[in-house]
């Protein structure tokens, strides 16, 4: 294929925008020694520049790349995604942000760090990680697509180049520079697909999308109901326990207003959905090559004139570079502050935090660039980055927010239980074979059963059940609190000793330093035990 030279162009200058734009939001962080104004903004995200970044959560090159695949493979009932994760936002909002920004964490580990202690959130961490991996890499490897079909770019060369500019301004900016960036992305889809849509609906070869449009691309939902419920759950409830969406919630400014940013937010990814849902329904329409991965690439490159198209892909590059800083960011700080600092290195200053965090930020967009470089589907790697969030994180999420008396033994055994028999269940497109037929096993089309949403409860009725019953043998005197080996605090004449409980006030160097983090120190609080 010959390289477009103007296409190139066209890319270099919105990489060069979007760059001078992070590096511009980088001044506020010069020089700065805080960790949390480096990963929250200082805490004081406004109102409009918060609803953009909110948005831009999930709206990115995979979000709109992988929404015009799958409705032109598989119809719009049969894309669940941009209703689910708008959902998503809205429970997130609903039952998670005030409560988890009235605590004032810095990154969504905390609270189980403080509760079930640094090893459980270590762990914890694995999954949270694996999701922030593939959602950045289905977020390049749209680029890559993107390029490889409209300027002849080769993908890896697209990946690796995208990858390393939004390394490098988020590595100067952290969270300042994600968000002013991702106000210029969310304008620059909205504005380059709308330009390109009228274009490609008007083409002599496509015949109007309104024509035999249920049977064409809207379609009915052609599979099994539960594998359907199963798959919209996933998407709903998965999309909540994400470090890059409460990263959002925890740097506004107060409980309310994060909130009112998870709401339009919800609202947000449903507009920014519809340019997606024509595209796909135009590719049905238009007789194109058959690859469903490269849809929208295609469209813009064979359904518009050519500065039309540079305009598209323009806006595909500001989206991918936008939202991949995101993901890379909060895996980063995660690891920075809950695993380095809480784990290993407890005295750490704020400044050697901060310097860990960006080292941390070239291996994650490293893994995020292996990962975007061997992709054969775009939808099904955005798909799977929910998967395990929502297995595993989310009933542990649950727990620890509402459930007081969940502690460290019901959750390593949820964490197990939950891992073990969603992995049982097999993964075609990972290549993992199946060790559990669950009900209505079909040797053609694999699992027909929601087994995900069943390994999800099986996991948070272990959480639950489990913490109870330690719980209370604990507290009963039946188990002398010498075989607690997870130091949970569940002696006899322990009393609950959380921020909001017996009048107590522990700041969070407190929290850090103790192995649960609702154990106070000795000279403040004298907690009697049996002996």
């Amino acid at each position: 294929m010959v390289l477009n030279i103007a296409g190139l162009v066209a890319v270099i200058f919105f990489y060069i925008i979007i760059l001078v734009i992070g590096l511009w939001a980088a001044r506020r962080t010069k020089g700065e020694t805080n960790s949390e104004n480096v990963m929250l903004a200082g805490r004081n995200i406004g109102s409009i520049v918060g609803v953009f970044t909110m948005t831009a959560t999930w709206v990115g090159g995979g979000f709109i790349n992988g929404t015009a695949e799958s409705v032109y493979r598989d119809g719009l009932v049969n894309c669940p995604a941009p209703l689910g994760y708008s959902i998503s936002l809205a429970v997130g909002g609903l039952f998670f942000a005030r409560r988890m920004r009235e605590h004032g964490y810095l990154t969504m580990l905390d609270p189980f760090t403080r509760k079930f202690g640094e090893r459980m959130g270590g762990l914890i961490y694995i999954p949270a990680l694996l999701g922030e991996v593939f959602w950045s890499g289905a977020i390049l490897a749209a680029l890559g697509s993107t390029l490889r079909v409209i300027i002849g770019l080769s993908q890896e060369v697209a990946i690796i180049a995208s990858a390393c500019i939004a390394v490098f301004y988020t590595l100067f900016g952290g969270l300042y520079s994600v968000a002013y960036t991702d106000v210029v992305q969310l304008m620059c889809i909205f504005i380059g697909l709308w330009v390109c849509i009228p274009f490609a609906m008007t083409n002599d070869v496509v015949e109007n999308i309104t024509v035999n449009s249920t049977t064409k691309w809207i379609k009915t939902v052609d599979s099994d109901a539960g594998v359907y419920a199963d798959s919209f759950l996933l998407l709903v409830f998965g999309g909540v326990p994400w470090q890059v969406y409460f990263q959002r919630v925890l740097s506004a400014r107060t409980a309310r207003a994060s909130q009112y940013l998870s709401y339009l937010g919800a609202l947000g990814c449903l507009i920014m959905s519809v340019p997606s849902i024509l595209i796909g329904a135009v590719a049905v329409n238009a007789d194109l090559p058959n690859r469903a991965s490269d849809i929208l690439p295609l469209v813009l490159q064979y359904l518009t004139p050519n500065w039309v198209s540079f305009f598209g892909l323009g806006a595909v590059s500001a989206a991918v570079m936008s939202s991949a800083d995101s993901s890379i960011l909060s895996a980063s700080c995660m690891f920075a502050r809950n695993i380095y600092k809480m784990i290993f290195r407890r005295k750490a200053s704020e400044k050697e935090v901060i310097w860990v965090m960006r080292i941390a930020i070239f291996g994650v967009g490293a893994l995020a660039t292996v990962m975007a470089i061997n992709v054969n589907s775009i939808y099904t790697l955005w798909y799977l980055c929910s998967d395990l969030v929502y297995v595993v994180l989310f009933p542990q999420l649950l727990c620890v927010i509402y459930m007081k008396k969940s502690n460290t033994y019901g959750s390593l055994l949820g964490y197990i239980v939950g891992m073990f028999f969603r992995i049982a269940g097999g993964e075609p497109s990972l290549g993992i074979g199946t060790l559990i037929k669950y009900p209505y096993y079909s040797e053609e089309h694999g699992q027909m059963f929601p087994f995900k949403t069943l390994c999800m409860i099986m996991s948070l009725v272990t959480i639950v059940v489990v913490s109870y019953v330690v719980d209370m043998l604990f507290k009963k005197g039946i188990l002398d609190h010498r075989y607690d080996v997870f130091k949970c605090g569940l002696s006899q004449n322990t009393f609950d000793v959380s921020p909001h409980k017996n009048n107590l006030t522990l700041d969070h160097a407190t929290l850090d330093a103790t192995n649960s983090g609702f154990t106070p120190p000795v000279e403040e609080v004298k907690v009697t035990r049996d002996v």
